[in-house]
């Protein structure tokens, strides 16, 4: 399955939650419920987008965009993470409008039922994007796998709620959960968008990769390496550095050792493609401040 069919039908699960939960939300004047409903409308509309945005970034590259489309992928998680973080201030001013107003909920025991409907699909959303997200590494699919982790968050956030109210009669806690909730969605949404900003910065690959790549540098047929540099974009990883040979070596040998050496690197990580630039040094200039 593809990261865009998954797309899809993460997309379609979270716009029938979202009518469902909107029209009890409505009906029994729930803020948290309503702050929820509202949350997965939002989840449909960014679904959506990183649908096309998927579609973008898999577009070959061209005389105008030499390396593709990738870096879409970290824009839409930028304006992902931006709509997310203006849904969790909305929820905010709903949940403290209704802490100062104390308007009670009605139709308890089918909003509690729609609540753990919507508790029991999101974990099996979840659940499923995460298998798509190890299988490919998407970079979209893990912010919508983060959003879809809050909602699970929320969802059973309400349904607390909901239950103490039933309980307890205390309705000030749907206003004070709704609280909570709004500032769990906006600490979630700056967490994405910062991803997206990282990328379009293009940081480097992480740590852990990073060791492997030096680990099979430092043990491959070559004198020593510098200038090592890297960066993500979409799902390639762009890789340079300056190789230092023998000067008595054939620049047929050294050729193929750093065809070998490319080939070694590219599958650390086989769910991504690489892009690897090597830079054939007959001593090491490193120190000389030379860029080729």
């Amino acid at each position: 399955m593809s990261p865009k069919t998954a797309t899809l039908i993460a997309s379609s699960t979270a716009f029938a939650l979202a009518i469902t939960k909107l029209v009890i939300g409505v009906l029994s004047g729930s803020v948290a419920v309503l702050a929820s409903a509202i949350d997965s409308l939002l989840d449909v509309i960014i679904s959506i987008f990183n649908f096309f945005a998927l579609h973008q970034s898999e577009q070959p590259a061209n005389k105008n965009f030499n390396y593709g489309y990738g870096k879409i992928q970290s824009l839409a998680s930028l304006i992902e993470g931006a709509i997310i973080g203006i849904s969790g201030g909305y929820i905010l001013y709903e949940a403290i409008n209704k802490l100062l107003i104390q308007q009670h909920i009605l139709e308890l025991p089918q909003t509690i039922g729609v609540m753990i409907f919507s508790l029991v699909v999101t974990a099996f959303l979840v659940a499923f994007l995460q298998f798509m997200v190890k299988k490919s590494k998407n970079e979209v699919l893990q912010a919508d796998l983060l959003h879809y982790k809050t909602d699970l968050f929320s969802n059973g956030a309400v349904l607390f709620s909901l239950a103490v109210i039933y309980f307890t009669g205390w309705q000030s806690v749907d206003a004070i959960l709704g609280i909570g909730v709004a500032i769990y969605v906006m600490y979630g949404a700056w967490g994405v968008a910062r991803g997206g900003v990282y990328n379009l910065l293009d940081r480097s690959v992480d740590e852990e990769l990073l060791e492997k790549i030096r680990h099979t540098l430092s043990n491959s047929p070559i004198s020593s390496y510098h200038g090592l540099k890297s960066r993500i974009s979409g799902n390639t990883i762009f890789l340079e550095v300056h190789l230092v040979f023998d000067e008595n070596i054939s620049l047929l040998e050294a050729h193929n050792i750093s065809d070998e050496i490319e080939e070694k690197l590219s599958k650390l990580e086989n769910r991504l493609e690489w892009v690897i630039l090597s830079h054939l040094d007959p001593y090491d200039d490193s120190l000389e401040n030379v860029t080729a």
